[in-house]
């Protein structure tokens, strides 16, 4: 057996079943081993930055990590900014990344790259294998640090030789580690601030923005008077009937300021303190008031349901149903708007789709009117890096099957970052459906060229300006293989929606915004 074939055997024992891959010619060994050993559903990515992409969204929804297959250090560097992404999501996931073979390094040939330093920059844990019987060994334990709570970033780097070579041998799953013990002391804090304080805010974040979660802080906040609200950065969130209508803080500084202004203690869930996504002049780092005192229920490798759990019972909060959200929205009407997008989703998604959001500016708003959608999973951009939309979309999609409708709201200047994700949609035949918010700029950018207190002239607006030549999301679906059609009006984008929803396949619509 070759180092390749053990490493195979090894990922299949140790519950990996999905890999996302764009290989190149250091992997070739792993290649041949995934088509002889039968239990891998291999998804090919036509770029790193779609595969790493695509492995966060599947961790996200299936809450497994799968693998990636990368070329060499230039390969994991295409990759990095959905690796940072998924650093910030908390999603586990296992890089496999070829390498020169250990006796043609000192070489330096062409691809010859610092692959370990560019792997710590997005890892919680990075080794190389240097043999091919220590390769098994190795992925076991690349599995063991992906899987440990809430998910992490895990990076083997396999040099060719170390695949080709015979002597490889198939190693048993490694037990996965507890989260990180619960505080009793902290719950006993975070209660007498509840009993004895007004003006409490309880920020949820990780897994205190899931389901089980959101019931118990609802039940806190519903004996105490707390408020609770989910960060900004929250990468996942069960939303809906029959979850709360949670609002996350505000995007914008002076927003956040003012939201937060009130609060003289807030009780952190799995979330950091908030602080703004960038600095500005004259304007304070942190979003919160400086008097304010900030409490720590758990941290984000500490579970958040059961530190939730252990609040509840330390206060004796009674069991409280999460309030209906009233009656289903109907579809809007005239011209396309934010709040009329979010109120057309709302009424036609089918129930427990996912949505995956990167709309940028144009969907910070979306959530007071999708509260009385049916009960669904909302994905974010947990770290800015744009181009994560699309990607995570196909890999949620992956992870969930085939069998959930996923929903794409994607701003058009990120979805070209990552646009060749399409092309995996197509191929897999995936039911994903697509809304680009065409707007023809980068409409973020010319918001943020005010923030920093610049005025934008005709250089700067070119940069910032998608036209000349306009994109054309209609062809350029086509070209990679995925139906699509034109919407100017809600009525348009309904009647394109609805009939997206019926195909088995992947659509795209694009919305003129």
């Amino acid at each position: 057996m070759n180092g390749a074939k053990s490493l195979v055997l090894t990922l299949l024992d140790s519950g990996v079943d999905t890999c996302f891959a764009n290989p190149g010619t250091s992997e070739m060994h792993f290649v041949a081993a995934l088509d002889q050993t039968p239990g891998m559903h291999c998804v090919l990515g036509l770029q790193e930055n779609v595969v790493t992409g695509m492995a966060d969204g599947y961790y996200r929804i299936a809450r497994k990590p799968a693998c990636t297959l990368l070329h060499c250090g230039p390969g994991l560097a295409n990759g990095l900014a959905n690796l940072h992404n998924a650093r910030r999501a908390h999603s586990g996931i296992i890089n496999l990344v070829g390498d020169q073979a250990t006796y043609h390094r000192p070489f330096d040939a062409p691809l010859t790259a610092d692959t370990d330093g560019l792997a710590r920059t997005v890892s919680a844990w990075v080794r190389t294998s240097t043999h091919a019987c220590d390769v098994g060994r190795d992925a076991a334990a690349a599995m063991q640090a992906a899987s440990s709570y809430p998910g992490r970033v895990a990076t083997l780097i396999l040099p060719s030789d170390t695949c080709w070579n015979e002597g490889g041998m198939v190693a048993q799953p490694l037990p996965v580690p507890a989260s990180a013990p619960m505080d009793p002391a902290a719950v006993e804090n975070a209660a007498r601030v509840l009993r004895s304080s007004k003006n409490v805010l309880i920020l949820l974040s990780g897994h205190g923005v899931l389901g089980n979660s959101q019931a118990l802080a609802w039940r806190i906040g519903q004996a105490t008077g707390a408020a609770i609200e989910a960060d900004f950065m929250a990468s996942h969130l069960t939303r809906g009937r029959g979850h709360m209508q949670l609002q996350r803080v505000p995007y914008n500084t002076d927003q956040a300021i003012e939201a937060l202004s009130r609060f003289e203690h807030i009780i952190l869930v799995n979330a950091k303190a908030p602080v703004g996504f960038f600095a500005y002049p004259g304007k304070p780092s942190t979003q919160y008031p400086p008097t304010a005192q900030l409490h720590v229920l758990s941290r984000p490798d500490q579970d958040a349901q059961l530190a939730l759990g252990a609040l509840v019972d330390a206060l004796g909060a009674p069991e409280s149903a999460i309030p209906d959200p009233g009656p289903r929205p109907i579809a809007a009407k005239g011209a396309p708007t934010p709040e009329g997008l979010a109120q057309t989703l709302a009424a036609l998604m089918p129930e427990h789709s996912i949505v995956s959001d990167e709309s940028i500016s144009y969907g910070r708003g979306f959530y007071p009117q999708t509260h009385a959608a049916p009960a669904h999973d909302w994905l974010h951009l947990a770290g800015g890096a744009i181009g994560g939309g699309l990607p995570v979309a196909t890999g949620a999609a992956i992870a969930a099957g085939g069998k959930r409708r996923v929903i794409s709201l994607q701003a058009d200047g990120s979805a070209m970052y990552t646009v060749q994700s399409l092309w995996t949609q197509a191929r897999e035949k995936l039911p994903c459906t697509t809304i680009i918010l065409n707007n023809g700029k980068y409409n973020i950018l010319i918001g943020e060229y005010a923030n920093v207190g610049a005025k934008p002239g005709a250089t700067a607006m070119k940069m910032l300006d998608l036209g000349d030549p306009d994109l054309n999301w209609v062809k350029i679906a086509n070209g990679m293989g995925v139906e699509a059609a034109r919407a100017s009006t809600m009525e348009e984008l309904a009647t394109l929606m609805a009939h997206s929803f019926r195909q088995d396949g992947p659509f795209l619509i694009e919305l003129m915004v």
